[in-house]
């Protein structure tokens, strides 16, 4: 080999290799749950899924919804420990209340991330309409397949998931988690309910009051009031499709308590709602089911018993899905 031939391959080499260090540079790097690409601003995401890092554990999604016909919202704090590709982790979902603007208010309010700092589960709190009753509404968008299908799929897709789940919920969605738990049977292990809607075909139950002022109509829900959608829908209809999940039931009786404002008043929804927590545990304990009280007197329907509430039922709600703290 001459030297001129010589030279022009010393040439095509370093060329070589200076182009396969640009290419290193500029393009994006692998990041994120599923091998996204990360921005500049901390956003990432695979496919119909947006992710926003806040932290290391605290991740915020927004996914293209089929079944919302929009963008849905969802909050993820994720355990210690966890990395991509790691799993399968236990779950627990948080469901919110309705008629609060701010979806991921066990974060923001109830002081959800503090609680669960120390369970190696994932913890998840997704966005459920201000008055969204947690269904697949027969005129509107469809919540319950939003969850517990398109976000369970996103979930043990990109962060590692399992089937050994959780749920949990505030007012609305303590009729979420009892009515989840009871229509999806072997989905969760535990479901509890803080001040929830336990008997949505109770006449003083408040659904049609809660619709109606949101603007909303109940037979775009589940039909007339006597439609049997009604009955498939009411956790206290359903008691006996809860043998065998671990239950938390916790309410107070309306009247101020230690956790109120001396300047609180008697809260009747939350008298109400103590009446329909106990025809439910009631039903519940008949059929068979295994079901823990906390019927704590004095308290009004506000965020400082339901974060109290999911302090004292977390123990039971990550043992039954095989976390310790």
């Amino acid at each position: 080999m001459n030297r001129t031939a010589v030279r022009l391959g010393v040439l095509l080499l370093a060329g070589a290799a200076v182009t396969a260090v640009l290419v290193a540079l500029l393009t994006p790097f692998s990041s994120g749950p599923s091998g996204d690409l990360p921005g500049g601003d901390g956003r990432s995401g695979s496919p119909g899924v947006v992710v926003e890092r806040l932290s290391e554990r605290d991740h915020v999604l927004t996914i293209s919804s089929a079944a919302l016909g929009r963008e849905g919202m969802v909050r993820v704090l994720l355990p210690e420990g966890w990395r991509p590709g790691s799993g399968p982790w236990p779950v627990l979902y948080l469901l919110n209340g309705c008629c609060q603007s701010e979806y991921d208010a066990w974060v923001t309010r109830g002081e959800a991330a503090r609680l669960t700092s120390r369970y190696p589960a994932v913890v998840v709190v997704p966005e459920g309409g201000e008055v969204g009753f947690y269904s697949d509404w027969r005129e509107g968008p469809g919540w319950e397949s939003f969850h517990l299908t398109e976000v369970r799929r996103i979930l043990e897709r990109d962060y590692g998931a399992g089937d050994r789940r959780a749920v949990a919920g505030l007012s609305m969605g303590g009729f979420g988690a009892m009515s989840y738990a009871a229509r999806h049977p072997g989905m969760f292990q535990a479901a509890a309910s803080f001040s929830g809607v336990l008997h949505t075909r109770d006449g003083n139950g408040g659904v049609d009051w809660l619709l109606g002022r949101s603007g909303e109509d109940s037979g775009k829900l589940w039909g007339d009031p006597d439609d049997p959608e009604w009955a498939a829908h009411n956790p206290s209809d359903l008691t006996g499709r809860l043998r065998g999940v671990r239950l938390f039931v916790s309410c107070g009786n309306g009247s101020p308590g230690p956790l109120d404002s001396p300047a609180a008043s008697v809260d009747e929804g939350e008298t109400s709602l103590l009446r329909q927590a106990v025809t439910f545990t009631e039903r519940a304990r008949a059929d068979g089911a295994e079901v823990a009280v906390d019927f704590y007197g004095p308290g009004t329907h506000s965020w400082p018993y339901w974060q109290r509430g999911l302090e004292r039922a977390l123990p039971m709600l990550m043992g039954s899905i095989g976390v310790t703290a």
